[in-house]
């Protein structure tokens, strides 16, 4: 129960990252922001927003410029980000975790149990992504204007 309480932590955690980092490229329009500045913003360590900007990078979101006078942009417009995609992109696990258990077999309700669960997951999460879909990341950066 603990590794899948900490989980979901870690999509929740994973996903408001990202999204904090995309609303804050978009908002630096043309303009670099270092990851120092990003960490500074989000009040994370800047090794977190480098972890997290690398996995933006490998899926297309953002691109970053090397050097001193370095740092990470929006790689694309912010009306073609779709928040599912950014989910899917940090998503580890099911949003409501996967159960370890192994009930009784002989019980009608053990014998059925992780099945009827995981059924019940599987759309929840589906739900989400659906809801998700229809939000872009320019429409989640016009809330900060």
């Amino acid at each position: 129960m603990y590794c899948n309480k900490n989980n979901y932590r870690m999509n929740n955690a994973r996903f408001a990252i990202s999204l904090h980092i995309l609303t804050l490229l978009d908002k630096a329009k043309e303009e670099l922001l270092s990851s120092d500045y990003i960490a500074g913003s989000i009040n994370i360590n800047p090794v977190l927003v480098r972890k997290e900007l690398s996995n933006l990078r490998n899926h297309g979101f953002v691109a970053s410029k090397e050097g001193k006078n370095g740092g990470s942009y929006l790689a694309k417009p912010a009306h073609s980000i779709l928040l599912s995609a950014v989910y899917l992109s940090v998503r580890q696990n099911n949003l409501l975790g996967t159960s370890k258990n192994t009930p009784n077999p002989h019980c009608p309700v053990g014998k059925q149990i992780n099945t009827h669960l995981n059924n019940l997951y599987e759309a929840t999460e589906a739900a989400l992504i659906k809801e998700l879909s229809g939000k872009s990341l320019a429409e989640f950066s016009m809330k900060f204007d």
